[in-house]
This record gives structure tokens, C-alpha cells and sequence, in this order.
């Protein structure tokens, strides 16, 4: 059963069939992994979520063991990985209209540059084929030299994992299809602050913009690359 498939009534899954949303686009022959704001402000720590005020507690740590293992094999078959952090300077001066919608935090466990809480998680490792860079706004293209990495590896196929799912990989999600790539999102290795946002996003992005897989799926297409090459 799909996380969102419990949120929908007979209606709206008359109109999914009735429009025919929903089709496999399919994996392409060159992939990258694209990972969405792994940082430890994202996840926080075991019994400690109260003092990471952006944390999304244990289903964020749950992911992050997903990513792990897709990450692993990536660089095991020398699939490039791409790691985005999302970081505000202290004084704000960039955050922009984001500023209008939430409070500057002063938190060495929020996403202020330089603090421990904008660090990328300690379980995922980049390889040295991987880049890593900063990002100002949700998606991971927007302002960011992702694209151009893309073309310049001929990419034809992103798998986009990380947090949070209504947000940064829904943007991300959205651009990327918007490039004409083959966009995956494997379900377990996204996750989200609040149930429903999470289910609901994977619905809409899976309606039209990506394909929302299976971790184990993902990990078998890429054994598949490994032996083929």
C-alpha cells in the first residue's frame, strides 16, 4: 500500500484513471544521485529532538540508514552522487522571503553556516567522484551549478533522496522533471516533519513528475548497471 493511498476516496482515484496519471517513466542508462539536505539540523538525535528545532526525529534517522545503502552502492558502481546542504548565514542577510514565513533561528542545532546543525549527517560519506555544495533556496537547481554537473556527466536519470519531502525534494523533484530527466524517489529514503505532507507529496509527485519506488528497487537497478559494466 502507497503512504498516500489511506488520504484518497473513490473520486480522486476516478480521476487518476479517468486523466491516466500515473505511468512508469522508467529508469535511463545514466544515473546520479541527488541527495536533498542530509544535515544533522534535519534529523537531530536519538532522545535529544527537543533542542534540534527542525529535527524530523526518527523517521529522518530511519531514512537516512535508506540513503546510506543507496549512496553505498552508487559509489560502488561509480553512479556520481551530488550532496546539497542548506545553510543561512548567521546575520540572515540571505535568507530571503523565507525570512517572512519563519523565525531566524539562533541555534547551533538549526542550518546557520559554520554550526554543527548544518553539518551533513555522519553516515553518509562522499566518494571522491562526489560534489558537494551549498544550496540558498529549496530545489536543489536553483541557483546551484547542479544542472551543469548533470549535462556535463550525461545524466539521463536522477534519483533524488533527503528531506523534507513537501519541501526541498519536491522542488527538486519538480525542476528536475522540468529538465526532461528521468526523475525516481525512492520512498523509504525521503521523509518529512509531518505524515501527511510526506504522503501527499509522493502522491502528486508520482501522479505526474516522478516515479516513487521502492528503496530495494533503486538498490537492484543499480546492480544491474554494475554488471553491465
Amino acid at each position: 500500500m502507497k503512504p498516500w493511498e489511506k488520504y484518497l476516496g473513490e473520486e480522486d482515484n476516478a480521476v487518476v484513471q479517468r486523466g491516466r496519471f500515473g505511468r512508469r517513466m522508467g529508469y535511463g542508462d545514466q544515473p546520479a544521485v541527488v541527495v536533498i539536505d542530509a544535515q544533522r539540523y534535519m534529523v537531530g538525535e536519538q532522545g535529544g529532538d527537543e533542542s534540534w528545532p527542525s529535527s524530523c526525529g526518527e523517521v529522518g534517522r530511519k531514512a537516512v540508514g535508506h540513503i546510506q545503502r543507496i549512496v553505498k552502492q552508487a559509489q560502488a558502481c561509480d553512479v556520481p552522487c551530488f550532496f546539497t546542504l542548506f545553510e543561512i548565514d548567521r546575520s540572515g542577510n540571505d535568507i530571503g522571503v523565507y525570512g517572512r514565513k519563519r523565525d531566524l533561528l539562533d541555534s547551533e542545532h538549526w542550518c546557520l553556516a559554520g554550526t554543527v546543525g548544518a553539518e551533513l549527517v555522519p553516515q553518509l560519506a562522499p566518494g571522491n567522484k562526489d560534489v558537494v555544495f551549498v544550496k540558498k533556496k529549496p530545489s536543489g537547481f536553483h541557483g546551484t551549478p547542479l544542472l551543469g554537473y548533470l549535462i556535463e556527466r550525461n545524466i539521463d536519470t536522477v534519483i533524488v533522496v533527503g528531506g523534507a519531502t513537501s519541501n526541498c525534494i519536491r522542488a527538486t523533484v519538480f525542476d528536475a522533471s522540468s529538465y526532461n530527466f528521468r526523475t525516481i524517489v525512492p520512498e523509504e529514503a525521503v521523509f518529512d516533519r509531518i505524515p501527511i505532507s510526506h504522503a501527499i507529496s509522493l502522491f502528486d509527485m508520482d501522479r505526474q513528475f516522478a516515479d516513487v519506488v521502492l528503496v530495494e528497487d533503486v538498490l537492484a537497478y543499480l546492480k544491474r548497471l554494475a554488471h553491465k559494466g
